[in-house]
């Protein structure tokens, strides 16, 4: 029986509760618990004047400050939240920990207070634009769908406004994962490939963190793979509940897969049921037929195929995912900043009909680039490199033995702004050029975001 949210924040009065990093979303919680009377401690490795005007707004509600290098030493707390990307094995936490303080996260709160009928989706690849079309499937049927985790607002701070007929669809990443100890009622996994390895002691612990979205499932839970991803499909021999497969390349007996006459079918034990034409999809790309095969899985049952249908003809994308910032002379300027590993942007680089002017490199998460070496000389005609590991890029694609450095001469940049220039100057009319850097940016951005919004903007000023 979950406990009722009012109820778990009342019982927070008086508490002494340490937040751990004032971003935009963690704000509404500290906001949330000054409310119900916490005493709240904000902790934030930004000095207060980097943290702009929150730092005041935050104050004026009652909690205290805590910044600087020194944020997460001697909190006094019996209950800390951690935020989604300081990794739960920190010392200071496990020394928390150890002491009997409560550590937690606003994710596995919201987890243990939600009425709503919860929808988790996770994956190296391909999370986002799947939950935000699960999301938009669920809205065309007519329920009324709450969007957060790595995507949308927070969710806890309107935990109380939900009803048990609603949906929550929530995008988890492994940092969020890796302390669950509790699943949703679906769990989506896109598929697993080798990421976030600075922060992951290792790929088995990344791979246990996924895993942690269904491990917690009872019998009456469904559990949504990629059968096409040898990790992922591994995965069934653990799932407890409904186990639905999703194949961009063969029929399964129970699932969705991608039919060799064009048409994407959903099959439950062997029979299968035709769906509509892939050429229905407005999203480009192989790695979307699977994004949509994933949401079909998951909504099964409670959409028709009414509003899945609508939803591919009409459903244009989410920003910075290849998305088109402009045409100019003839040539089309794509944003895929979000592929932050190699198999994102492999998955870019083919939605395209022809080669590319890829702009790629940035900030070194310890993947291997072996991968990109291949689909660099299939897919590329002109590749320009920035960033950290514009080294390590250029060295793996060099490596690869179909490589011709006639056919796809490498270019070195500095920034984005010589980027786009040296794009433009290679450009001629007919052509691509995509922003699909396989690596994250804090080498130059605060965030994949900061660095698409960059890009877009310096495109759409190209004279």
């Amino acid at each position: 029986m979950r406990q009722s949210a009012e109820t778990f924040f009342q019982s927070l009065k008086g508490k002494k509760i340490a937040v751990c990093g004032i971003g935009v979303s963690n704000r509404p919680l500290i906001e949330l618990l000054c409310r119900y009377g916490a005493k709240v401690t904000a902790c934030d490795k930004r000095e207060p004047e980097a943290l702009g005007e929150a730092a005041g707004h935050l104050q004026k509600l009652g909690a205290v400050l805590k910044t600087g290098p020194d944020y997460l030493e001697n909190l006094d707390a019996d209950i800390i939240f951690r935020t989604p990307g300081m990794p739960y094995t920190l010392p200071q936490l496990a020394g928390y920990r150890a002491d009997g303080v409560t550590v937690t996260s606003e994710m596995e709160v919201f987890f243990d207070l939600c009425p709503a009928k919860l929808i988790g989706v996770t994956g190296s690849d391909g999370k986002t634009t799947t939950t935000t079309l699960i999301a938009e499937m669920l809205k065309a049927q007519g329920h009324t769908v709450w969007l957060g985790g790595n995507i949308g607002a927070p969710l806890l701070p309107k935990v109380m406004e939900m009803k048990e007929e609603d949906y929550a669809v929530v995008e988890l990443s492994s940092f969020q994962l890796i302390s669950m100890r509790q699943s949703p009622q679906v769990a989506v996994v896109t598929n697993v490939a080798p990421n976030h390895l600075d922060i992951h002691k290792d790929m088995q612990e990344y791979i246990d963190a996924k895993r942690n979205l269904f491990l917690h499932q009872t019998g009456f839970s469904r559990t949504v793979l990629n059968v096409d991803n040898a990790i992922t499909a591994s995965f069934a021999m653990e799932t407890r509940g409904d186990t639905l497969l999703f194949s961009r390349t063969r029929p399964v007996r129970t699932g969705a897969y991608l039919g060799e006459d064009g048409f994407l079918y959903f099959s439950r034990n062997g029979k299968p049921e035709r769906l509509f034409e892939r050429a229905a999809i407005k999203l480009p790309g192989d790695h979307n037929v699977e994004n949509y095969l994933a949401a079909i899985c998951a909504v099964w049952g409670d959409v028709d195929l009414t509003a899945m249908r609508t939803t591919a003809e009409t459903f244009g994308g989410v920003e910075h995912r290849i998305e088109l910032v402009r045409e100019k002379d003839g040539v089309r300027w794509y944003n895929d900043s979000i592929a932050s590993s190699p198999t994102r942007t492999i998955a870019g680089l083919k939605a395209f009909p022809e080669k590319v002017i890829l702009i790629a490199g940035g900030y070194d998460k310890h993947i291997p680039f072996d991968t990109l070496g291949p689909a660099v000389a299939k897919y590329v005609k002109r590749l320009i490199l920035m960033g950290a590991t514009a080294d390590k890029i250029e060295q793996a694609v060099r490596a690869c033995p179909d490589f011709d450095e006639m056919k796809t001469p490498i270019l070195r940049v500095r920034d984005m702004e010589e980027a786009v220039s040296a794009a433009k100057a290679e450009a001629k009319p007919g052509d691509v050029v995509t922003l699909s850097p396989a690596c994250a940016s804090f080498d130059l951005y605060p965030n994949f975001a900061a660095r698409g919004n960059h890009f877009k903007e310096l495109v759409r000023t190209l004279i």
